[in-house]
């Protein structure tokens, strides 16, 4: 029986998570609205400063920002309710249209699968400009960017994400030497840093075990592709894509095409873009079955951003205060950016754009999304529908 301010986290979380719209950023102009305005579970400090912590970590941040409001207002049990209630329904809608998959083989289902491709060009045209913007405000970062992104296409290979990554981080150390120090802020956490560190080595000792242990099983080795890739995400959203894909796509697990039409899928429905891994899951599932590899992947995404938040919260404060740490986050967030940039380019560019009447609808969305303002939901409808019709006239 579960306590009236857990029941509060889970009616709260479970509205978010079918009205969310919009990815990560927009998840969080829900949130304050929600815990800041509304509720009041939050001072305004006290938001910013669990903000700052989830885009400090690799994992997803909204969905990490929603763990830790969840756990402040209701303890353990708030936290694991608000994960639950945030990210179920998004999950279960990639898991049916996973299942649908098959059934979209004939012209109808082709052109639907070519509109959603296009929706993801769409997308995640719009989070790079975005991310570009507010990641790299000076001309260091936007090279730093454009390095990322040019070794990331020209040097395509299982280990170039993680090399870009640490790279911009011992790059920003050295070269962001003008960042500022953020304020500091307090907030509270209910446990030790003896506990925040027994979580790092939780995360530490899972990593080393599913590594050693990864051809026990397939399910093992999918939760091992997972578990790494959730603890490589720095910025959440959109960033998981390259990652993802040298996962699944590199390795022969799911095609191209099917990759991209779940991440095109994945914008039209509220919740985490991480969802996105329960659709992979059930795609990877041969003798234990779609609904088993899609709780594994899904799982297996969110741990590690779970496992080091717990870790992180209580040592916040002596992060902030020191000006090194700024600067390897400032570098890590500008490779970030140009995985991204990478990505666009390929597969998303590549394996969407067949056309010049696709470049055409895909410029459109991206009109309707930007400058109109309208929801993803709409760039959905409209490149589908276009796709359709081009198709059929």
């Amino acid at each position: 029986m579960i306590n009236k301010s857990a029941a509060e986290v889970l009616i709260c979380f479970l509205k978010l998570g079918v009205t969310s719209f919009g990815g990560p950023v927009a998840h969080i102009g829900f949130f304050r609205r929600e815990f800041v305005e509304r509720r009041c579970w939050l001072t305004e400090t006290q938001f910013a400063q669990l903000l700052a912590i989830c885009q400090f970590l690799p994992g997803p941040a909204s969905s990490q920002l929603g763990f830790a409001v969840g756990m402040h207002r209701a303890g353990w049990l708030g936290g694991i309710i608000a994960f639950i209630a945030f990210t179920m329904p998004a999950a279960l809608l990639m898991f049916v249209f996973a299942c649908l998959m098959p059934d979209l083989s004939s012209q109808l289902g082709q052109s639907i699968i070519g509109g959603l491709k296009l929706v993801a060009v769409v997308i995640v045209g719009d989070a790079v400009v975005k991310m570009g913007r507010n990641l790299c405000p000076d001309i260091r970062r936007k090279m730093l960017a454009a390095l990322a992104a040019m070794v990331a296409i020209f040097f395509d290979s299982q280990w170039s994400h993680l090399i870009v990554i640490f790279a911009g981080a011992l790059i920003g150390w050295f070269y962001c030497v003008h960042l500022e120090q953020p304020k500091d802020a307090i907030f509270s956490v209910p446990y030790s840093r003896l506990f925040g560190l027994g979580s790092f080595v939780i995360f530490v000792v899972v990593l080393i075990l599913l590594n050693v242990f990864s051809h026990v099983s397939a399910l093992v080795t999918i939760s091992k592709a997972f578990y790494e890739t959730g603890a490589l995400v720095f910025g959440g959203g959109h960033v998981v894509l390259p990652l993802l894909e040298h996962q699944v796509v590199a390795t022969n697990w799911v095609t191209q095409e099917y990759f991209l039409s779940g991440y095109g899928a994945a914008q039209a429905i509220p919740g985490p873009l991480f969802s996105f891994a329960a659709y992979l899951g059930a795609g990877m599932a041969n003798t234990f079955g779609p609904v088993a590899g899609a709780l594994v992947a899904t799982i297996s995404i969110f741990l590690p951003g779970f496992l080091l938040l717990v870790a992180a919260l209580p040592y916040w404060r002596l992060v902030t205060a020191s000006h090194s740490a700024l600067r390897v986050v400032g570098g890590i967030n500008a490779a970030v950016v140009g995985l991204l940039m990478a990505a666009l380019v390929d597969p998303i560019i590549v394996g969407g754009i067949s056309s010049g009447t696709d470049i055409i609808v895909a410029l459109l969305g991206f009109l309707l999304l930007t400058v109109l303002h309208k929801s993803p939901v709409w760039i959905v409808v409209w490149c589908v529908s276009a796709r359709v019709a081009v198709q059929w006239l």
